[in-house]
Parts: C-alpha cells; structure tokens; sequence
C-alpha cells in the first residue's frame, strides 16, 4: 500500500511556533491573510500541554456496507487508521477529520500507545477517543471532541486516506501543515506562511512581555497595551537589558 510522504520542517522551527503558542500565533497570523487557523472543535484533554509538529491527516468517511464491511480486528492491515500510525516519525502530529462524529471512536489505548512509543507529539481528532482513562494514563497530548465506548467503525463512519487535505473542526488541514496547540486549542500554520507567523508573532510575543511587565507594576493600560509609541524608547530599553542579562 503506498501512503504519500509529508516534508517536515526544521526541528527549530517546530521548537519556536511551539514556544510562541496558539493565541498569539492566531492573532498574528490573521494580518498575513490567515484569517481564522483554529480548528474549532476539539478541546485538550491533556492540561498544561503544549505541542507543535508536522501533521499527518487521516480521513472519515460516512460508513457504507458495500463499499466497507471490515470488522474491528478483520485485516488490520486494510484498516486505514493503522496506516496513518505506520508513518509517524518523532514529532508528528496525527489530525483526524472524524467529521465530528461522537459515537465512534477514533484510537484507543493500543493506538495510542504505539503513536506514543514511536514519537509523535500528539493527536487532534474531531471526534472521539475510547479507553479515555487508560489512554490519559499514558501521557501523549490530545486535542478530542470526546470519549465514547464505541470502535472506531462500529457505528457510522470508517478511515477511508492518509496524508490526504481534510476538513478538521470545519479548518483545512494540508498534509504537512504544522500543527501548534495548547490549552486554548489547536491551530493549522500553513507550511508556506510558517517562518513569516513566526517572526511577526515572535516580535509581538516580546513586546507583550515587557507590556505584561509594566501592567503588573500598575503601568497604564492605555500605554501598554497595544504598546504605544511613546513608551517604545522604553521598551527598548528593557530589551537590550533583557539582552544583556541573557548574555552573562
């Protein structure tokens, strides 16, 4: 069976959309025409996780008997949702498009475990998740819109393509796509835009850190916050000690 590739980005760049996060990566990427990248939706079932990586999509279909009738354990190797785990390399991020479906569920602890035991960062599905406290247990961040007894073609829907452009919480998700995602959610950083949300959202996070600064000192929210050109001396300022103090 031959499943297409995805081209991963530079671990660096991974390490530093991640360190940025979702909320500022959001708001930064909207002024470069990506007006909305959340994937609404799935919410973390992994608190105080936060993950970023290449995505390889899997994709359901609405369940149809002549054109699927595998059961849970009938030629595993048929079963699409195994191939998409084949593929993973360290830091990976599994994006399902589960069409928000909240009777099927998509990976259980198995899955999970081998997902885990490979490397991937973690797991966005829209749609459900079985073996809920099991699969908690083993640690790897999760991004779900729920928990159900159900396998993952008992009920409607059956994984029909890997590596595929998917419609994930309603937000497209292109193979290779990096996926950032934190307590507030996951996002999609389109490939070709990732080095540019990077810089512009990495100036905005500096700056907020110095505005988060002076707010906590009782600093004038109509100065700070968006950060005005009057205290931009001053902002400067704290930054190259901040500099400074980096370098000793």
């Amino acid at each position: 069976m031959q499943i297409p590739t995805i081209v991963r980005p530079s671990k660096d760049l991974i390490r530093a959309l991640a360190e940025v996060g979702t909320a500022t990566l959001s708001g930064e990427m909207s002024k470069i025409g990506i007006r909305d990248a959340y994937i609404c939706g799935p919410v973390s079932v992994s608190p105080g996780k936060t993950i970023a990586g290449p995505a390889l999509t899997l994709q359901f279909l609405p369940k149809r008997e002549d054109i699927y009738d595998v059961d849970e354990y009938g030629n595993p190797e048929a079963q699409m949702h195994r191939q998409v785990l084949y593929q993973v390399e360290e830091g990976d991020v599994v994006v399902v498009d589960a069409r928000g479906d909240m009777r099927s569920g998509v990976f259980g602890e198995m899955m999970i475990t081998y997902l885990q035991g490979r490397g991937g960062a973690g797991v966005i599905v829209d749609g459900c998740i079985r073996d809920t406290r099991k699969a908690r247990e083993i640690g790897l961040p999760m991004w779900t819109r729920g928990s159900t007894p159900n396998f993952h073609t008992q009920t409607s829907l059956f994984p029909h393509a890997v590596n595929v452009p998917i419609a994930c919480g309603g937000t497209l998700v292109m193979p290779g796509d990096i996926i950032v995602a934190d307590d507030d959610g996951a996002i999609v950083v389109p490939i070709k835009f990732a080095e540019q949300a990077l810089k512009i959202a990495s100036e905005h996070a500096e700056w907020e850190d110095f505005s988060r600064h002076r707010l906590s000192q009782g600093g004038d929210l109509r100065k700070y916050y968006p950060l005005k050109d009057e205290v931009r001396a001053e902002y400067e300022e704290w930054r190259a000690a901040q500099s400074a103090q980096g370098q000793e």
